[in-house]
């Protein structure tokens, strides 16, 4: 259709060509008339052979343009035929494809029906047996009840009774095992190691306590204490930060507030004002700062002598005024720095003797009750405390654990760790090295026997050496010796979880048979 349309044009050119030659060989016969003495047969064949010459040339250009059309169309087919055959030979492929997998999805289908069906005889064959399993299994509990007497479910609970009681006494055996292997190694070095530290360290049996109480030369002190409308008593008060109380106890003022370093300074200022006689606020800021001045550098003295008298160095300077600080706070009755200090000898005797880092010991005993300087100060235990404390001020990481871990607050990363809490409780349990109030005393003992005697099988117990033993005597015939372990075991768990003591409290159980018959 294309080569038609280009064969077309080509005749129209030529028709238009033609008409243009005519139409300028008529001009050129009228331009030719006009013209004088010109041969009229010349210009005719003149005429004629241009005329011919152009028909001749347009006829050439329209073949040309004929060809060249022809062969563009010619082309433009050839390359249509060719995007045909790509585009039949691409459908068949996928034709193709489409009917292998139309193939592979019917027979999917068919394997799947085939499997539901399979499935669906299987699920009602096993629904059948089930069916079939649970009215036998009935009939045949029907049949147990009835020969034994006793339902079902009290059969489970005897069952369950029977194996919990069996399981407790293998549990009571195992331990006993465990218990006895650890002890037949790890006793007798431990026994060594703790004292030969002991022996070694001498220290007194209760040290100083913080005295709260000043004593007067008279009664007439009071009223110059408290002085005009009281203005005595409220400058001393402001200046220390202290509770002056003046009750009617003959000769003695008390001094009562948390921080026991402004007690100190307050208690050190009174003596003085008291020994001076000139009780006014003026004097009384005076001398209340010239002692805060002293306190200041005699808890610094204190730091340092405790750390030169263990050989350490390295301690930041506000960790060693802080240390100094424990002097003024007892536990107890204990003297906190004595107490650290204690500890530190403890710890560092005891990691000589197993091959330790002495020095990390020593370190890490000296600093572990840190956090009691200024526990009134700040929120947490004391173990987090002085922790955090140790921290901030570039102490081992290895000493920051011992302070947090020293009373079971975390795991014990290092055995220098370990020998910290066994130092503080080697401390803190020496008997005299204490005081309590005997109401509080007398409650501890009778919480521990109470506690002891809620297990069953128990008839008597004692608690004896200062609440610091617990004796239990069970009943041979309810009680075997695996049991008697599990008891004991139990019991100290108990006594960890629901009571508050100092040290570390022993638990005996005892249990003994008797078998009396006479001779007649």
């Amino acid at each position: 259709m294309d080569s038609m349309m280009y064969v077309g044009i080509a005749i129209a050119i030529g028709i238009t060509v033609g008409l243009v030659m005519s139409l300028v060989y008529k001009n050129a016969l009228k331009s030719q008339k006009a013209t004088i003495d010109v041969d009229k047969d010349k210009v005719i064949e003149i005429a004629q052979k241009e005329a011919e010459h152009i028909r001749k040339d347009a006829s050439l250009e329209a073949k040309d343009i004929v060809y060249q059309a022809k062969s563009e169309a010619e082309k433009e087919l050839r390359e249509r035929r060719n995007e045909v055959n790509q585009l039949e030979k691409r459908l068949r492929q996928k034709e193709e494809t489409l009917d292998r997998k139309f193939d592979q999805n019917e027979k999917r289908d068919q394997e799947l029906n085939k499997r539901e069906r399979d499935y669906t005889a299987k699920e009602r064959s096993v629904q059948e047996k089930e069916n079939q399993y649970t009215q036998l299994l009935k009939e045949q509990t029907a049949t147990l009840e009835k020969l034994s007497g006793i339902s079902s479910e009290e059969a489970r609970q005897e069952i369950l009774r029977r194996t919990e009681e069996e399981s407790r006494l293998e549990v009571g055996k195992l331990i006993k095992k465990i218990e006895d292997e650890a002890k037949e190694t790890a006793e007798k070095k431990a026994k060594e190691v703790i004292g030969f530290a002991v022996q070694r360290y001498a220290s007194d049996y209760v040290a100083d306590a913080t005295v709260s109480a000043v004593s007067l030369p008279s009664d007439e002190m009071k009223g110059r204490i408290i002085g005009r409308e009281g203005r005595n008593i409220r400058a001393l008060e402001a200046a220390t930060g202290v509770d002056l109380i003046v009750d009617d106890t003959p000769e003695m003022v008390t001094l009562s507030g948390f921080d026991p370093v402004r007690r100190e300074i307050a208690k050190l200022s009174l003596e003085r004002l008291i020994a001076d006689g000139r009780i006014h606020p003026t004097r009384i800021e005076e001398v209340v700062e010239k002692v805060r001045k002293e306190v200041d550098a005699n808890i610094r003295e204190e730091g340092e002598k405790a750390v030169f008298d263990l050989g350490l160095s390295g301690i930041h300077p506000e960790l060693i005024k802080t240390l100094g600080r424990l002097k003024y706070r007892t536990s107890y009755g204990q003297n906190i720095l004595q107490h650290s200090r204690e500890v530190a000898y403890l710890a560092g005797m005891m990691a000589a003797e197993i091959g330790s880092d002495q020095k990390l010991a020593k370190r890490a005993g000296l600093l572990h009750d840190l956090g009691k300087a200024i526990d009134h100060d700040v929120e947490g235990s004391h173990q987090e405390i002085g922790s955090n404390l140790a921290k901030k001020f570039g102490e081992n990481y290895k000493v920051v654990n011992a302070i947090f871990a020293h009373h079971g607050d975390a795991d014990p990363l290092t055995v220098e760790a370990a020998l910290v809490a066994a130092a503080d409780a080697l401390s803190a349990a020496r008997p005299g090295v204490r005081r309590e109030s005997i109401e509080h005393y007398l409650k501890r003992l009778e919480d521990l026997e109470k506690l002891a005697l809620s297990f069953k099988g128990v008839e008597k117990c004692y608690a004896i050496q200062a609440g610091r033993e617990i004796r239990i005597i069970v009943k041979p015939d309810e009680v075997n010796d695996e049991l008697s372990a599990l008891i004991a075991r139990d019991l100290s768990k108990k006594i960890e979880a629901e009571m508050s003591y100092p040290g570390q409290i022993k638990v005996t159980v005892i249990r003994e048979s008797r078998h009396v018959e006479y001779a007649k």
